[in-house]
């Protein structure tokens, strides 16, 4: 299995979005600061996730969620923390 992923620092409210084949782990390696892209912005909370039979399907899903579009579809799909929003700033 291979999950895409958003999760949301609750230190600045943006989101990282990524995908991996351990959801667990990833989201540990996350708030560990063991993820150079978002070890400053700790600590991390999981707002949603999908789970896919293959890794082609997984980055194709990841690659729209980072898009414009994807952004949009996102708004609408997820509830977020007070004060933040959807967009591509912050790793996105």
């Amino acid at each position: 299995m291979f999950y895409v992923y958003i999760i949301q620092s609750q230190k600045d409210g943006k989101l990282y979005k990524g995908f991996t084949s351990n959801l667990e782990k990833r989201i540990k390696a996350h708030n560990q600061g063991e993820v150079k892209s978002t070890r400053n912005r700790r600590p991390f909370k999981l707002v949603y996730q999908e789970e896919y039979e293959s890794k082609k399907e997984a980055l194709k899903r990841e690659k729209f969620l980072k898009s414009l579009q994807g952004a949009k579809t996102l708004r609408n799909t997820i509830k977020l923390l007070p004060g933040s929003s959807v967009g591509r700033a912050g790793g996105c």
